[in-house]
């Protein structure tokens, strides 16, 4: 309970202090012109008020980041509760914050015109493709995970069984549930090429203010349920828990991005960073939405850990009912009917919002690069359906390994975007160190990663954080050796 309660103090304080420190760093200047209104056209530029850019923001970011995250980072017990608050309020906001006000200062330029503006052209066209890659490769993979839900909570052969309950036998069920899988992708593929073309304001911008807010009464719940009831999680200690023993570094790290510090976040803040009415309410919406999904995860993580009391038990139900099934059960046993309601909103819902959000971001950093106008519905035509193409393709790849590795590629971007914020806060002449120590720890971190996981070079672990430590040396003496040259007079 101690424990619980002084991580969401720490998080609350950490928005108020820590972030009203960054907040002064940048100085926002509520008479500046925001991108809303000076590039308005219709469809990606366009004023929405500050409450609804907020709750996009959160959705947009947490997708089952926060959610699934958090449960398996139980593994490793309370350490857990370490990394999402202080990943969050000394690096994930800040990489959030700092992501959505260099777009804003820049015209609402998307994370591969930053990362370009500040580190070199020839890093923006590495970018470029990455994020694209990345892009096209989350929201393919949000395709088939929603639908297998939705299939899963709504069999084939219950239908049939329910529309023809006197000749339904000799019904091939297993290839009938292929096609009824088929089906649902085939709408949730619909469906984002249709939130991706229109304009942010007729889908985005009304309806995934509900859904945050359904997300966010659900946690409430759950917290509600961690203070008042048994939920509370295990004695705070740093000893590893996890059944298989994995090291918490750097796996940990790696396996709760959402919630602590993610990659992935820094391509959202630009698509509202074009909605903004505002400077004024920039560490609202980038700052404050990273530290309410560390809020979720927290809650998550805690939740987990009291519901299935050790990790060993948590594991198993994991292997047999999968992160699904156990936000299915721990919500449903704790909230009754409405909490499983919400449970199935969330695991169904969250999952496609962060899907077609990814595509959207696609589109603009095509249209971005090309420098095509997206007032004309031909040219978001144009780059969406040859991305949607490739996405259909792409279904008939095993995911299993290439998934495997989105994990370090999406802290390698978290790590790019805050040397890129260190860039931006060094031209500002002060207070560079917000993003550059937070930007020193995820590149060794992700290093350490890439070269000691099983899947990567295999490198022991010792081995694997010296190596990582060095790389993250020599792009500190880089930037360094190069402060004079970023500071204006």
């Amino acid at each position: 309970m101690l424990v619980f309660i002084i991580g969401i103090s720490s998080l609350a304080l950490g928005y108020l202090v820590y972030g009203g420190w960054l907040q002064k760093a940048v100085r926002p200047d509520a008479r500046r012109p925001m991108p809303s209104v000076t590039n308005a056209d219709g469809v990606d530029y366009i004023d929405l008020p500050t409450w609804r850019v907020y709750l996009v923001q959160l959705l947009n970011i947490a997708g089952l980041g926060p959610v699934f995250g958090p449960i398996m980072g139980a593994l490793w017990g309370p350490s857990v509760f370490l990394w999402v608050v202080l990943g969050s309020v000394l690096g994930g906001a800040v990489h959030d914050f700092l992501s959505g006000v260099m777009s804003v200062r820049a015209q609402g330029a998307g994370l591969p015109d930053l990362i370009g503006l500040h580190l070199g052209n020839t890093a923006r066209h590495f970018a470029a493709g990455f994020i694209l890659l990345l892009m096209v490769l989350v929201g393919t993979v949000f395709v088939k995970a929603p639908a297998e839900l939705m299939a899963g909570l709504l069999p084939a052969k219950t239908l049939v069984d329910w529309m023809y309950t006197d000749s339904a036998d000799g019904v091939d069920y297993e290839k009938l549930e292929r096609i009824w899988l088929v089906i649902i992708m085939a709408g949730i593929y619909i469906y984002y090429l249709v939130a991706t073309l229109l304009p942010v304001d007729k889908i985005i911008g009304r309806i995934y203010p509900l859904f945050a807010v359904a997300l966010l009464v659900m946690v409430i719940g759950l917290g509600l349920h961690t203070l008042f009831d048994d939920l509370q999680a295990p004695e705070f200690n740093l000893s590893n828990p996890h059944p298989l023993q994995i090291p918490a570094w750097p796996v940990m790290f790696i396996t709760v991005s959402c919630g602590a510090i993610s990659g992935f976040h820094a391509t959202q803040s630009p698509m509202m960073a074009r909605c903004l009415k505002t400077e004024g309410h920039m560490r609202l919406v980038f700052y404050g939405a990273m530290i309410t999904e560390a809020l979720i995860a927290l809650i998550w993580a805690s939740v987990s850990q009291g519901y299935y009391q050790d990790a060993a038990s948590l594991s198993s139900a994991l292997k047999s009912i999968g992160p699904a099934g156990v936000v299915h059960t721990i919500c449903t046993d704790t909230m009754g009917f409405w909490g499983g309601i919400l449970a199935i909103l969330g695991v169904v819902v969250l999952p496609i919002t962060s899907g077609d959000t990814a595509f959207r971001v696609a589109r603009l950093t095509v249209s971005d690069y090309l420098k095509l106008d997206q007032k004309r519905v031909l040219n978001r035509y144009r780059i969406a359906f040859p991305m949607f193409g490739l996405s259909v393709l792409l279904q008939f790849v095993s995911f299993g390994i290439i998934w495997r590795y989105f994990g370090w590629a999406n802290q390698a971007l978290a790590a790019i975007t805050l040397w890129t914020g260190s860039v931006y806060l060094a031209k500002q002449g002060r207070y560079w160190l917000f993003a550059a120590v937070p930007a020193v720890f995820m590149t060794v971190m992700t290093v350490t990663f890439i070269l000691s996981f099983d899947q990567g070079f295999g490198l022991d672990l010792t081995t694997a954080t010296l190596a990582g430590c060095l790389c993250a040396a020599v792009a500190a003496i880089f930037f360094i050796r190069r402060l004079s040259k970023f500071r204006t007079p």
